[in-house]
């Protein structure tokens, strides 16, 4: 048996995984998040380690199998969310900072007033901004009493949820990271593959509290027998985005897939290069294997699943998200209705912080319907948008959308989306795909199975082939950018307030 540790930013899941990839058994607590101040997350460390634990401990026992029937340990956790804690005690000095947190967003516009952006992009890939951890980790030894002095002494220990969960499992034995958890941080040289001391010097971060930058399918210790009876060794690390990639087994330059969730996550995979973005995209590392890299180009849209919440909870058209694709079956078609979802702005392609959404196109005969059926299309242009400035950037065509996420099972969607992009769309049949990714790895690292195998895992559960015209695809396509076109800067627009 293979164990996933899934550690997410609402709950902390685990799930046991048979020789052929199938799911035996989970155990699953759900996470406290505290708001202290406007625009700040945070976590407590203790019970993310706490529920992390006992979820482990329940899936195993849910198994009715011994823990010493498991082959080995993989780890997938929320990205970018930091904490620091005593070297000594294992005691955290302040709460985990989460990714969502944006209290460092002054301490980022600093960094772009001192001219780093374009360093930081060069060396890591990354924007200046305060989803990082690198902000987070100085933000906490800036504002704990004798932090900074302490790290310095050797005292702090710091990272990403990942090592905090490795240095906790094997009894702080082990104090590391993996490089796309590192690739993470504003801190990780994509070339140098190692923690920049130009960057760690800007941000004042000392070395000495960062974790050992590992592989991601490679050797992390053994957890200790304490927890589980017997020792088993921690045999993979992901960044949960990753891990979902390769939980859909996206092992081929050019394979992508997309998280369809309140916004979507799309990662393609862009093998042995490090593909530097002319369109706003994020660079990272996909996995490390062996001596080598695997890296993916990472864009988001920041409004997919929130655009159906908006039409149940906002305009009540719907009485549920589900309902979506019932009620846009009431249409052949969206009737010339384009909704432009840029409630907060655009992002990649466009990188509109004062465009706002607008509906188009709207007649006398427009009903509900149409307009269901236009906010679903919206889902799939803007990830058209996002996938086609993959294309330009790697210089590779897609070869295929492997997707998961709340509204996959929507199929009008999956059809559409294949539609507008001329490509295929894979459904697989595993809902858990992050958990799946780090299992695979944990695996593939331990001998359990080869890369060939890999690719019979996660069958797909339904495949979605373009069927509209080219030149009715693109004459579509065309009406959406008009329509984005359309709403960009409208906060600027004098008089708009």
């Amino acid at each position: 048996m293979i164990l996933s540790l899934d550690q997410g930013t609402t709950s902390s899941r685990a799930i046991l995984f048979d020789q052929e990839a199938g799911m035996i058994s989970q155990g699953q607590y759900e996470i406290r998040q505290s708001f202290p101040y406007p625009g700040w997350v945070e976590h407590d460390p203790e019970q993310i380690w706490e529920t992390q634990l006992a979820a482990a401990r329940d899936a195993i026992q849910a198994s009715g199998q011994p823990a010493a029937a498991i082959t080995a340990i993989g780890i997938t956790n929320q990205r970018e969310t930091a904490l620091i804690w005593e070297k000594a005690t294992g005691q955290p000095i302040y709460p985990a900072i989460v990714w969502q947190d944006r209290r460092t967003a002054q301490q980022c516009e600093e960094l772009k007033n001192r001219g780093l952006a374009p360093l930081i992009a060069r060396k890591t890939g990354l924007v200046v901004d305060a989803y990082f951890s690198a902000t987070k980790l100085a933000w906490i030894l800036d504002h704990v009493d004798g932090a900074r002095e302490r790290a310095e002494r050797g005292e702090l220990l710091g990272g990403t949820i990942d090592s905090w969960l490795i240095w906790k499992l094997t009894g702080g034995e082990v104090h590391a990271t993996d490089v796309t958890n590192a690739s993470r941080t504003m801190l990780f040289n994509l070339h140098d593959r190692e923690w920049d001391a130009q960057l760690m010097e800007a941000l004042r971060i000392p070395r000495c509290i960062l974790p050992e930058v590992r592989m991601s399918g490679g050797e992390f210790g053994f957890a200790e027998s304490c927890w589980f009876g017997t020792e088993i060794p921690i045999r993979s690390v992901l960044g949960d985005q990753q891990a979902a990639l390769f939980g859909h087994t996206c092992l081929e330059a050019g394979s992508a897939k997309n998280t369809y969730g309140t916004g979507c996550f799309i990662l393609m995979n862009t093998g042995t290069e490090a593909v530097t973005s002319s369109h706003g995209l994020l660079t990272t590392v996909a996995w490390g294997m062996g001596e080598e890299l695997y890296y993916a180009l990472e864009g988001s849209v920041f409004v997919a699943g929130a655009a159906v919440q908006w039409l149940q909870e906002g305009l009540g058209v719907i009485s549920a998200p589900a309902g979506s694709e019932d009620k846009a079956r009431e249409v052949e078609d969206s009737d010339g209705v384009v909704v432009v979802p840029a409630f907060t702005g655009l992002g990649a392609p466009y990188w509109d912080m004062y465009a706002r959404g607008a509906v188009f196109g709207l007649t006398r005969g427009t009903t509900s319907g149409h307009l269901v059926r236009a906010t679903l299309e919206s889902l799939a242009f803007q990830s058209r948008d996002v996938i086609g400035a993959m294309e330009k950037d790697a210089g590779m065509p897609l070869t295929g959308l492997r997707v998961d996420g709340g509204a996959v099972r929507n199929d009008l969607l999956m059809q559409f989306q294949a539609d507008i992009l001329g490509s295929e769309v894979t459904r697989t049949a595993y809902a858990e795909t992050t958990a799946l990714g780090a299992a695979l790895l944990a695996g593939l690292t331990s001998g359990v199975w080869s890369r060939e195998q890999l690719e019979r895992f996660n069958k797909a559960e339904k495949v979605f082939s373009p069927l509209m015209e080219p030149e009715e695809r693109e004459r579509r396509y065309h009406a959406w950018q008009d329509a984005v076109s359309r709403t960009m800067g409208w906060e600027k627009h004098e008089g708009h307030r």
